[in-house]
């Protein structure tokens, strides 16, 4: 093995155990909410299990855990959070559609939080502006406890991104989807038209979610652009 499959090997490896260590923190996450609901404890607060997530890094079961950077641990707790926000918003929106004798659209169904699995098509970790990622000048993406990752943007970067997504898709390709501040104004002079679809983000304004380039696989063939998709 060559010195940079080795150097590959290792990252891979390392992207592994974060994706391996952000799925257990959600699942131990869920399914200490799911044995409160089934006891009648009360419902257990995301401070309290952020809380429960320091304690269980110092213990033998867990320690391995602080493999991962800190900030993708937080980052799956929220999106547990986020899964059961969706879930409750939900059936409360069920219930006053039922109230008001079932008139107008019937509220999207969005069912409860799941175990998420190793086995599941699609992984990924998030790191934010405090896990202090960032893109070197050498066109890699430094990533806290996985290294110094290369990656082909499909176009520059504006801006320094504010959060990063790292995702492995079924066929084991793995991308990163950078949220970003932009100016609108500046986007039309930027960016050409185009009769692609164009998504919407309505929880940030002004922002660019790009989901660039896959980097080299296990044969060693150079990473090929992947689409953007940009959002306001």
């Amino acid at each position: 093995m060559g010195k940079a499959a080795g150097h590959e090997a290792i990252r891979r490896d390392a992207l592994g155990r974060a994706f391996g260590c952000a799925r257990v923190v959600f699942n131990d996450g869920l399914a200490a909410r799911q044995e409160a609901h089934d006891t009648g404890q009360p419902y257990i607060s995301d401070a309290e299990l952020s809380a429960r997530l320091t304690a269980a890094k110092q213990t033998p079961a867990r320690a391995w855990l602080s493999d991962a950077s800190a900030v993708v641990l937080q980052q799956s707790l929220a999106d547990l959070n986020t899964a059961y926000r969706r879930f409750f918003g939900y059936l409360k929106a069920l219930q006053q559609w039922r109230s008001q004798g079932r008139k107008g659209p019937k509220p999207r169904r969005v069912g409860p939080p799941r175990l998420k699995s190793r086995k599941d098509r699609h992984q990924s970790i998030r790191f934010t502006a405090n896990a202090q990622f960032k893109m070197l000048p050498n066109g890699r993406l430094r990533l806290p406890k996985i290294g110094d990752v290369p990656v082909r943007l499909s176009r520059p970067l504006p801006c320094v991104p504010s959060s990063v997504t790292v995702i492995k898709d079924a066929a084991g390709r793995y991308f990163a989807s950078f949220v970003i501040e932009t100016d609108p104004a500046a986007d039309a002079q930027r960016f050409c038209e185009t009769d692609g679809v164009v998504g919407i983000d309505s929880a940030r304004r002004a922002a660019s979610r790009m989901a660039p380039s896959r980097w080299p696989s296990a044969n060693g063939d150079a990473p090929h652009a992947a689409r953007s998709t940009t959002g306001i």
